[in-house]
Formats: structure tokens, sequence, C-alpha cells
């Protein structure tokens, strides 16, 4: 039996329609495809963009605000918005008009200007932590905030959730199984044992936690102070609090990976519960679209590092390196973004706006589910909201993984995608962003209760 209650049968046969609906209303996107296989691998730049629902890549010919349009014409409502990293809409103006402002100013230098120095202080008022750094991706962030504890503490050992998602980080592709933990399914070309330096465990499980930090061997523990990867896992009343008393009872770090729950509140998550992380990272969307990631510290945990790093270079010849930094690394595009980011885009109106959209939403999709009579559940938290193929909504990662039902996921998401919608691929989360309207969501609603009207007329459709 499936975790959503609907057949294979209907599933498959609701696929194949919808697949030739896809093909019929997209020739230039289905051309492109066969010219992109000639010179992309997997026909895409990058290999993930192939595992969407689509027979084919939908190829994008423009984007702005909650909306983007495809080479074929169609117009799309994006409750998507690349996976957050247009959490705040598709080009909004000031970072629009920043880029054009930079353009011929510099691209990158590797030297720092006023625009670094504004953000810094734009990052510490918001977030609480008074020294920040700047990347070129959150997952650099967490590589760096790795090393940075690793070297402060003297110890080896990540913790991490069961279901995470920070990046591609190496260190955290593990998971728990049994009691264990191993390496994650699907991991390419591995060549060393990530569970010696690394360990996993299930996300709200006090016991397991105090457990694993007990061992005395744990450098830090890296953590979403809600999961959103693997479907969305909200922490029970006070876990994340637990978290920070017992790092600190056992000498861990503490580092909070807001990279998609920024969504929740302008100073994310650990401003709106008051986490105390020693380290703090943020990417996607936090220079407006432009790839950047950032990562915050205390003052205790900047003292420590100068202290690591005179220690290294009193060991290194010449000027040393950190493992730390890239090229690109707070170019001075990114840097100009980010700040027209921080003081036009990423504001309390925005959030304003957002926030009831996102409830909205929420008790549309509880609605559907009661009115088809599905045993599934809705998961929201800030702007995001899920509905998930399971009675109640999961408190772990693995709750959360055995509930999912791949191919009923990917063929609503088909449908929503043939009628001009489109929401978070590999799950059934949704983002609304500042241009998103009432009206916007409404259509959503009105567009999976039709589609799931659809799929259950067909016969022996519930299980």
């Amino acid at each position: 039996m499936t975790a959503s209650g609907i057949s294979p049968s209907a599933v498959e046969a609701f696929t194949a329609r919808e697949r030739a609906r896809f093909i019929q209303r997209n020739p230039k996107s289905v051309a492109l495809a066969e010219r992109a296989h000639q010179s992309l691998y997997a026909g895409v730049p990058m290999h993930w963009m192939a595992d969407w629902s689509t027979p084919c890549p939908l190829f994008v010919e423009r984007a702005k605000g909650a909306r983007f349009y495809d080479v074929d014409g169609h117009e799309y409502i994006d409750f998507c918005l690349g996976d957050t990293g247009s959490m705040f809409g598709h080009s909004p103006q000031p970072i629009a008009q920043a880029i054009c402002e930079q353009a011929n100013n510099g691209l990158t230098t590797m030297l720092p200007g006023e625009d670094a120095v504004v953000c810094g202080e734009l990052l510490a008022a918001r977030f609480g932590l008074p020294y920040w750094q700047v990347t070129a991706t959150a997952t650099d962030s967490n590589r760096y905030v790795l090393r940075w504890a690793r070297a402060v503490t003297g110890r080896k050992t990540l913790l991490v959730f069961d279901g995470c998602y920070h990046g591609t980080v190496d260190d955290v592709m593990v998971r728990y199984r049994d009691g264990q933990t191993v390496h994650r399914d699907g991991l390419v070309g591995q060549a060393y044992d990530l569970t010696e330096h690394s360990r996993a465990i299930p996300f709200n499980d006090v016991a397991a936690l105090e457990a694993a930090l007990a061992a005395g061997d744990v450098c830090a523990l890296l953590c979403e102070p809600a999961m959103t990867n693997i479907g969305m896992v909200l922490p029970e009343p006070g876990f994340m609090q637990k978290c920070r008393e017992l790092t600190r009872k056992y000498g861990a770090l503490l580092i909070i990976d807001e990279t998609h729950t920024i969504s929740t509140d302008i100073g994310g998550c650990t401003k709106l519960w008051n986490l105390e992380p020693d380290f703090f990272v943020v990417g996607k969307p936090i220079a407006g679209g432009v790839p950047c990631g950032i990562f915050g510290c205390s003052a205790a945990m900047a003292a420590a590092m100068q202290q690591s790093r005179k220690q290294a270079s009193a060991e290194s010849h010449g000027h040393g390196h950190s493992g730390m930094g890239t090229t690109l690394s707070a170019n001075a595009l990114a840097m100009h973004c980010m700040r027209a980011n921080l003081e036009q885009v990423m504001t309390p109106a925005a959030y304003a706006h957002m926030l009831p959209l996102a409830k909205q939403l929420a008790d549309g999709f509880r609605s559907l589910i009661n009115k088809h009579d599905l045993r599934w559940s809705v998961t929201e938290l800030g702007a995001r909201s899920e509905f998930q193929f399971c009675p109640q909504s999961p408190k772990t990662g693995a709750q959360a993984e055995a509930a999912f039902h791949d191919e009923l996921q990917m063929a609503l998401h088909l449908y929503l995608i043939n009628r001009g919608i489109l929401i978070t691929p590999f799950h059934n989360m949704t983002l609304c962003c500042p241009s998103t309207s009432a009206a916007d969501v409404d259509r959503l609603i009105a567009t999976l209760d039709q589609a799931l009207g659809e799929l259950l007329a067909i016969p022996g459709a519930r299980e």
C-alpha cells in the first residue's frame, strides 16, 4: 500500500495523460531538450535539472516577480521561486538596478568596498551576531564554518540530523539507519568513509542528541531550525532550545543554517526563537538571487578563530592557506546586490505580505484534504507550507521520507505545470513572495482541487 492511499495504477494513468499534454503544448522546450543533449550532459547545465516531473526540461525565457514565462509563451505562477533563491521574487527592481549600477564599476576585484562595510553592519543589526564573512554559496559557508568549528574545539566529529540538507558539504552526506550512521543513498564518487567523522541522529530526539554529544568528540551540531528538504519537519516545542543547552553542556558548538528557514521571519528562526548560535549561515536569497552566502559568529568565536589562525600561520611558510575562500567570494557585484536586498527588498513589509498568504495557502490545502477525504497533513512555517502524504505532520526525517509517494507527487506537480503553476520539486513545498497575490493562492488551491478530483475519479484510485 502506498503512503498516500492512492493506487499506483491510477497514478500511472493520470501521469501518462499529463505527459502527453506537456509534450503537445511545449514543442519549443521539446526541441531545445533534443538539441541540448548534443552538448550538455543529461541535456541540462546541471544534471539534477532533469529530475523534474516533466517529460523533458521546461525551458524558461524570462522571470519577474511571482511569474516566469517559458519558451513556448506560457505564463506560470511560481511557488518554487528557485527553491528559495528568489524568495523575494524574480529580479526585484532594487536588485535589477543594483546589477546595472555595478555592471560598469567592476564585478570582482578581490578587494572590499564600502558595500561590504554596510552589509556587515546590516547583518549584525538584523541577526544579532557581531562578525560576518561572505562566501559564494551557503555550501561554502557551511564548509568553512565546519573548518572553524574543528579548529576552535580541537574535535573532529560533526553532528547532523537525519534527512538534513546543508548543500553539497561532504560531511553532511550521512543518514541514520537502525541506530547507525551510514552514507546517504545515491552519493557518487565518495572516496573515504564519511562516518569516521560525521554522526547522524533523528530530529526531535533529545535522548539521541544528548547521547551523541556526551561522547565528547563532537565539534558542532549543524542544523536547520526546522527541516525543509526531506519534507518539512518542525521542531517540537523547546527542542531547539535543548540543542543550545546540550551543545553548551558538552562543549560543542551550535551552527544554525537558515538558508531555507529565513522565510520564517526577518531575523530567521534564530532571532524569533532566541537560539543564540555560535555560527549562523544563510545563502540563496541573501543577495536577491545573485549567488552569495554569508556566515556570522559570536564575539567569543571570533576571538577563538583569530587564535586558531595564529597557530596555523606559525606552522606555515609564506602567507599560508586556511582552506577557506574562493576568488569570487564577496565579489563586488554580490556585495552591491546584498546591500540593496537588505536595505530595500528583505524588509518587514515583505514578510508582512508573505506570511498571511502562506497561512491562506496552508488552510486551503487542509480544506482540500478534508474535501477529498485523504489521510494527508499540512505543515507550515512562515512563508512556507507543504502537504504531506501522512495523517499527522512528521516529527523526524525518517517519518517524512516514509510519507513519500514519488510517482503521485510528480504526477500532481506535472498537472499543475500543465496549467501554469510551479511548486518546489522533489516534495510538495510552496513558498510565497512579496509579488504573490491572494488570487494566485486561490488559483493554486482550485487547480489542485481539480487535479485531485480527476485523479480520484479514475476507477480503483483509492487503495
